[in-house]
């Protein structure tokens, strides 16, 4: 009965995971395919690319709530501390490779998209600790903003998880099991963002913030008939 009730918990959760918020989002605001689109994801970045910052953060936020929900889901069927940390996993790799979104690639093979599942990670970590999030936002903006790779920031998430858990479960304050999510999720992660890390390699992946500006202004310098006197 338990492994029914395991196998029944994390089906649900990556079919939670799985559901394209940022398609849909996208989709009623103007009619476009997110994954026709930038990076063809599904995430809240890409949907922001899409169709501006309001439908970019409605995106993160319900695909932050995939991952608490999974969490949430697997308390409220008594799953314990193992399945309350592989069932948001679970629902990142619904995220990550959405059943709802099956196609075939140039080659005629079956392929499952999706996000880069940075937000249903931070969720995950959010539904076994809340507070984690004021940790979590305020450094992803700061990582973003300064740093300016989106792909970093997203990456960030996780190890900033696996930290924090690693402090409370030295301290006594969460179970140990806590950190190996932070780890799984972000090797997740570091698989859904390959082609960023080859292109950060490059130093081709896109800029964004005050580094994006100083790097287009260092290209572009002002003429001497711009220049006011």
């Amino acid at each position: 009965m338990q492994v029914v009730t395991a196998v029944f918990i994390l089906v649900l959760a990556y079919l939670l995971g799985s559901i394209p918020f940022g398609l849909i989002i996208v989709k009623l605001r103007t009619g476009k395919d997110i994954r026709e689109i930038e990076s063809g994801r599904t995430g809240g970045t890409n949907a922001m690319r899409a169709a501006g910052w309001g439908a970019g953060i409605l995106t993160a936020v319900l695909d932050i709530l995939k991952g608490a929900g999974a969490v949430w889901l697997a308390r409220a069927l008594g799953g314990g501390v193992w399945l309350e940390v592989f069932a948001p996993l679970a629902a990142i790799c619904g995220h990550n490779y959405s059943i709802f979104l099956i196609e075939r690639d140039e080659k005629g093979r079956i392929r499952l998209r999706g996000g880069a599942g940075g937000a249903p990670s931070a969720g995950g970590a959010f539904g076994l600790w809340p507070p984690i999030l004021f940790i979590i936002i305020p450094l992803g903006f700061l990582i973003f903003f300064g740093i300016g790779y989106a792909s970093v920031t997203t990456m960030s998430i996780a190890l900033i998880a696996t930290i924090v858990f690693a402090v409370r479960a030295a301290l006594g304050l969460s179970p140990w099991q806590y950190i190996l999510y932070g780890v799984f999720a972000e090797a997740l992660l570091v698989w859904a963002l390959r082609p960023n890390i080859q292109r950060l390699r490059n130093g081709t992946e896109r800029l964004h913030g005050w580094r994006a500006k100083r790097k287009k202004q260092q290209s572009h310098p002002p003429t001497q008939e711009n220049t006011p006197r």
